[in-house]
């Protein structure tokens, strides 16, 4: 039986003058505000830590400058329906590209949960340190440290940000939300005290290309993938949809939880497998 992931990845086109003109324009450009942005931002941050410890007042509506401009400078459409919530509580989004960092911190203060090797990274590790992500391992043995750690930074009023997929996908589907994650939210009374808001991303390709373009998953390189877009002379859309914020104590397990959140963020998709022959 052929799956989604047994499709070949879209390959990066052989560019031209045109286009490798217009991938260092655009490459120079959003180098420049995202890097300039964290010098930015690090600065600020100086003054910021001292006055309010964990808190940040300041420093998030940086990263929420820089990645509402990162859209413009690549030439991509960028929309948002619903609003962020301002309860105390969590997010829960699909994953489909690199492109959800910005898509989702260009339209609200939140800090992402990340898989500790992103630490690691060049270049985007040093961004996500910056900006506040939460590293986590897949060790069993951390576990109750990285749920205590989970837990302060919700109680001190951040917005965490999780993909319960565990993984990135093409874009167009939403795989099953592991729902080991939302353990974190059931300790110490938290459940009484937060909401999760579901959320959804949606890509929409340029006129004429895969509809996959912006999706990346399993194998793929960053490199190649990020000049792919670069070098796309018209490029498509990225629409962020925020569902309604629901009570965690509404729910009597991490595991109804998840299923809820994964039903809301897979209704928001307009896509099916079936929109491409798979």
């Amino acid at each position: 039986m052929t799956t989604w992931r047994d499709v070949e990845p879209i390959p990066c086109p052989r560019p031209g003058l045109i286009g490798l003109a217009l991938a260092l324009v655009r490459g120079v450009v959003l180098f420049a505000v995202t890097y300039g942005g964290l010098l930015v931002l690090l600065l600020v941050r100086l003054v910021e830590r001292p006055l309010f410890g964990q808190a940040r007042p300041w420093t998030p509506h940086i990263t929420t400058a820089v990645c509402r401009a990162a859209f413009p400078i690549l030439g991509i459409r960028y929309r948002v329906r619903g609003r962020a919530m301002t309860h105390i509580g969590a997010v829960v989004a699909n994953h489909g590209s690199w492109l959800d960092v910005f898509a989702l911190n260009a339209c609200q203060r939140v800090y992402f949960v990340s898989k500790a090797e992103v630490a690691r990274w060049p270049g985007i590790g040093w961004l996500a340190r910056a900006t506040g992500t939460v590293f986590i391992r897949r060790d069993p043995k951390q576990a109750k440290a990285q749920q205590a750690l989970l837990e302060a930074r919700i109680r001190a009023g951040h917005h965490l940000l999780f993909f319960p997929e565990g993984t990135s996908t093409d874009g167009r589907r939403v795989q099953p939300f592991k729902s080991t994650l939302f353990a974190a939210f059931y300790s110490h009374g938290l459940d009484r005290e937060m909401q999760i808001q579901p959320v959804t991303v949606i890509y929409r390709a340029p006129k004429g290309a895969d509809p996959r373009f912006y999706g990346w998953w399993g194998d793929m390189a960053f490199g190649p993938h990020f000049l792919k877009v670069l070098l796309r002379p018209t490029q498509g859309a990225v629409e962020v949809v925020f569902h309604a914020p629901v009570a965690v104590g509404d729910f009597e397990s991490r595991k109804d939880l998840a299923a809820y959140c994964e039903e809301q963020v897979r209704a928001g998709l307009p896509f099916s497998d079936q929109d491409y022959g798979i």
